[in-house]
């Protein structure tokens, strides 16, 4: 038994993990002259099992250090969602190409009756880790890499200090809901916005159900949800200002919506535990145009899992999304806004165990939402390393 293996049996595990990204700018977008870029990030998982370690019966702490440089290349390409998103440094804006560690998240986890209640208190990404966890378009370092198709555009990306609370009262529905500090700068620890002066939080809730249909080759499980949110931060409204004659209003306390569901339609083996098959996956959120630059974002796609012979682990995925411009952004602002369109193709080679090539093509149609942009190809590849 390895030193890792006998760690993990008293309750503490660490996962490290590595991916690198190359990406280039092809064609059209704001910039095609030295439009590319290598980007890459490191993800240190540790784990505290209390159970395991005899002390808190369904406790645990959880922690995740990230290390990032380079910022991509969203800028050449003019779009509003990255092809691939990855910060690093240590600056005043959490940009820029000096690699440090931060503490990303950090929560404390318990849970009560076999899992069915689960309470988090700490740290945490809202949305895309706690709701809306697409099984199919949810995880940038393994699936889609533009932003567009792993999050819905219109929710609140808030990670900071909060606390969540899951409760399954019936298999297969769930209840959850959650409110976190939306004024955490991932430089700070959180405590000087969270607890001190004025308090802002931004608040989640979600309802799901997680079938399972039956069909010849065996179970085909699926994720259905409907969610709300609610952001408090106060933002200027769109307005024309004629050129500072009048003054553009602030207004806060948003409330929006969103929908999405994936599906496993086609398994290839019975064996239940064989995940070769076909699975979609749709997406939609709505969001008040009034101060939010978009207000709809919709997306749809597949995943193919072991659809070359002899290939069983390999992926192949392949999805189209849009995020429109806000009315009032048009109509006040930019007349030339509409929306961005973007096609996403990638194959993900399982090569080791611990080492994955995903290829990957892009096509963003009117980088900016802009009418007048010129459409962009961009392709690169990632890599994934896990020790």
């Amino acid at each position: 038994m390895g030193v890792r293996a006998a760690l993990r049996d008293i309750g503490l595990t660490l996962e490290p993990t590595l991916w690198v990204v190359y990406q280039q700018n092809y064609r059209g977008g704001a910039e095609t002259h030295n439009a590319d870029d290598i980007a890459g990030k490191w993800h240190y998982d540790l784990t505290f099992d209390f159970q395991k370690m005899g002390l808190i019966p369904g406790g645990s702490f959880r922690a995740r250090l990230v290390q990032a440089w380079n910022e991509g290349i969203q800028d050449e390409v003019g779009s509003l969602t990255a092809p691939y998103y990855s910060v690093g440094g240590c600056g005043d804006h959490y940009f820029g190409d000096n690699p440090c560690i931060l503490a990303d998240k950090w929560w404390y986890q318990q849970e009560w009756l076999d899992g069915r209640i689960e309470l988090r208190l700490g740290k945490q990404q809202a949305y895309k880790d706690l709701f809306d966890a697409n099984a199919y378009a949810g995880d940038y370092a393994r699936q889609f890499m533009n932003r567009a198709l792993y999050w819905n555009t219109t929710v609140p990306g808030v990670k900071g200090i909060g606390a969540y609370l899951r409760v399954r009262p019936v298999k297969p529905f769930y209840v959850s809901a959650g409110a976190f500090d939306p004024q955490q700068r991932p430089t700070r620890t959180g405590f000087d916005t969270a607890f001190h002066g004025r308090a802002w939080f931004t608040g989640y809730a979600e309802t799901g159900w997680s079938p399972e249909f039956h069909s010849t080759r065996g179970r085909l499980p699926g994720n259905y949800r409907f969610g709300l949110w609610y952001d408090p931060v106060v933002r200027t409204v769109y307005r024309d200002t004629l050129g500072g004659a009048r003054r553009a209003p602030r207004e806060g306390g948003d409330v929006g919506f969103y929908t999405s569901m994936d599906q496993l339609i086609w398994k290839e083996q019975p064996d239940r535990d064989d995940e070769q098959g076909l699975g979609v996956f749709f997406r939609y959120g709505w969001a008040p145009g009034d101060a939010r630059l978009i207000g709809h974002s919709w997306s749809v796609g597949l995943q193919h899992r072991g659809l070359v012979p002899s290939r069983d682990a390999d992926v192949l995925g392949f999805a189209f999304a849009q995020s429109i411009l806000s009315r009032q952004y048009r109509g006040e602002i930019q007349p030339l806004g509409d929306r961005e369109s973007i096609w996403e193709l990638y194959y993900r080679i399982q090569v080791f165990g611990w080492l994955e090539v995903t290829p990957d093509i892009q096509v963003i149609a009117n980088p900016g939402g802009l009418k007048s942009a010129r459409d962009a190809v961009v392709g690169g590849v990632r890599v994934r390393v896990t020790l």
